[in-house]
C-alpha cells in the first residue's frame, strides 16, 4: 500500500511536466506566428509609407498655356492635342513617334501622354515619403521656398489610376505600368496554359497508371529535386531551348507572324515557357498529393460497375482531386508571377514603351520593372517601385483568390 501514493505522485510529476512542455510548444508557436505578422506589416507599412507623400514639381510648360479655345489640356479631343503637340516639338520628333507608332493607331490618353512628357515635361525636385508629409510638414514648406523657389508643392499619389494605365517613360512624374502589367498577365497566362495540362497529365501517369519500378521511382525523385532548383537554372535551360534551339517557332518567322530581319526569340512565348518549366514539377507533386487523396472506395465502386480505368479516372478522381490541383495552381502563380531571375536571362526589356500585342512581341514583367526602378539613384523611381509592389501584390492576390474561389466550388464532401 506505501508504494501506490509514490507510483501516483511519479505519474501526476510526469503529467505536469507534459503541461509544462506543451505550454513552452504553444508559447514558441505564439512568438513564431507573431513574428511573421509584425515582419509582414512592417513591409506593408514601409511601401505605403514610400508610395504617398509630398513632392515638389516644377513644370518646364504651364498645362494652362495649351489651353485651345478655353478647352483645357485634358478635356481635348485627339485631334486638337495632336495639332497641340506638332505645334511644341520639332518636326524631327514628331516624325519619330510616328515611326515608333502610327498616330492613326495612338488613341487620345497615348497622345496626351506625349504631351506631358515632352512638352509639359514636369521635373520633380524633391519627394517625400507619407511620414515625413505628415509630421514635419513645416520644415518641407521652408525646404521647397529656400531651395526650390519655382517648384510647387503637391501631395501625390504614386498609387493612381493614371500610374496602372500609363506606359513606361524616362520620366518618373508620369511613368507608369501598364506595359509591364500587359507582359506578366501574358507570361503567366502562358506558364499555365502549358504547365497545367501537361503537369496534371504527368501526375495522372505517375500515380494511376505508373508500376513501381526502378524507373519510374527515378523519375519521381528528379521530379521532386527539381522542385527545389535554382530559378536562375530554368532561365538558362530556356535562353538555350526556347531563345536559341527554337528561336523560330517563338519568335514567329516561322508563322510568318514578324519581320525576320528585327525577330528573335526573346519574346513573350519563351518567358511563359520558360517559367511553365518553372512551376511544372511544384504543379505535378501536387496534383500526384491531390490525386492519392481521393478515397481508393470511389476507384473500387467504379471499377465494380464496370468502368474501365479511364472512365474511372475521368469520372471520379480528377474531379474530387481538383480542388488540390487547384491548390497546387496557386502555388505555381504566387511563384512565376514574382520571378524575375529567369526572364532577365530570357531577355526581357527594362525599358519598353510598346504594349505586347502577341506571345511573340518583346515583353518586361512587373518584377522586372520594380527591380530597374530599384537600382536608379533618383528617389523618385524608389516611391514608383513601392507603388508598383503594391500593383504586384493586388495581381496576386486577384489570382489567388480567382484559384481559390474555383476551388471552393468544386469541392466535394465524401
Amino acid at each position: 500500500m506505501s508504494q501506490a501514493p509514490s507510483k501516483f505522485a511519479d505519474a501526476s510529476l510526469q503529467v505536469n511536466r507534459r503541461h509544462v512542455s506543451g505550454k513552452l510548444w504553444l508559447t514558441i508557436f505564439q512568438v513564431a506566428t507573431l513574428i511573421g505578422v509584425v515582419a509582414l506589416t512592417v513591409l506593408l507599412l514601409t511601401i505605403l509609407n514610400d508610395s504617398f507623400g509630398y513632392v515638389a514639381v516644377e513644370n518646364k510648360v504651364d498645362p494652362d498655356s495649351l489651353a485651345v479655345n478655353g478647352i483645357p489640356l485634358d478635356a481635348q479631343d485627339k485631334e486638337t492635342l495632336m495639332q497641340t503637340l506638332r505645334a511644341n516639338i520639332s518636326a524631327g520628333l514628331y516624325a519619330r513617334f510616328e515611326r515608333d507608332q502610327p498616330f492613326a493607331e495612338r488613341d487620345a490618353a497615348n497622345v496626351y501622354a506625349l504631351i506631358q512628357e515632352f512638352v509639359i515635361s514636369p521635373r520633380i525636385l524633391e519627394s517625400w515619403t507619407l511620414y515625413d508629409s505628415l509630421f514635419i510638414r513645416e520644415q518641407i514648406s521652408e525646404t521647397l521656398e529656400r531651395d526650390f523657389p519655382n517648384a510647387e508643392l503637391q501631395f501625390r499619389n504614386w498609387l493612381s489610376w493614371n500610374f496602372v494605365r500609363a506606359q513606361q517613360s524616362s520620366y518618373p512624374e508620369i511613368a507608369g505600368v501598364r506595359t509591364a502589367i500587359l507582359g506578366s498577365l501574358w507570361t503567366i497566362g502562358i506558364a499555365i496554359a502549358f504547365s497545367l495540362p501537361v503537369g496534371v497529365g504527368a501526375a495522372v501517369y505517375l500515380q494511376e497508371y505508373a508500376q513501381d519500378n526502378q524507373i519510374n521511382r527515378i523519375i519521381q525523385t528528379n521530379i521532386n529535386n527539381l522542385a527545389g532548383v535554382p530559378s536562375i537554372i530554368y532561365g538558362m535551360l530556356g535562353l538555350a531551348i526556347f531563345v536559341r534551339a527554337f528561336g523560330l517557332f517563338t519568335s514567329g518567322i516561322a508563322f510568318g507572324a514578324v519581320d525576320p530581319a528585327t525577330a528573335n526569340g526573346r519574346t513573350i512565348l519563351s518567358a511563359g515557357l520558360t517559367l511553365g518549366l518553372l512551376v511544372l514539377p511544384l504543379i505535378i507533386i501536387n496534383a500526384q498529393e491531390a490525386i492519392k487523396a481521393v478515397p481508393n472506395s470511389l476507384r473500387e465502386a467504379s471499377f465494380g460497375l464496370g468502368a474501365t480505368r479511364w472512365e474511372t479516372i475521368w469520372a471520379h478522381v480528377l474531379p474530387n482531386a481538383l480542388p488540390g490541383i487547384l491548390t497546387g495552381s496557386i502555388l505555381a502563380v504566387s511563384r512565376a508571377i514574382g520571378e524575375t531571375a529567369p526572364l532577365i536571362v530570357i531577355g526581357a526589356s527594362t525599358f519598353i514603351q510598346v504594349d505586347p500585342s502577341g506571345p511573340f512581341s518583346k515583353f518586361t514583367t512587373l518584377p522586372i520593372q520594380i527591380f530597374q526602378w530599384t537600382t536608379r539613384p533618383q528617389g523618385a523611381y524608389h516611391h514608383l517601385a513601392a507603388a508598383a509592389s503594391l500593383v504586384l501584390l493586388v495581381m496576386l492576390l486577384t489570382l489567388n483568390a480567382t484559384a481559390i474561389l474555383l476551388r471552393n466550388r468544386s469541392r466535394r464532401s465524401y
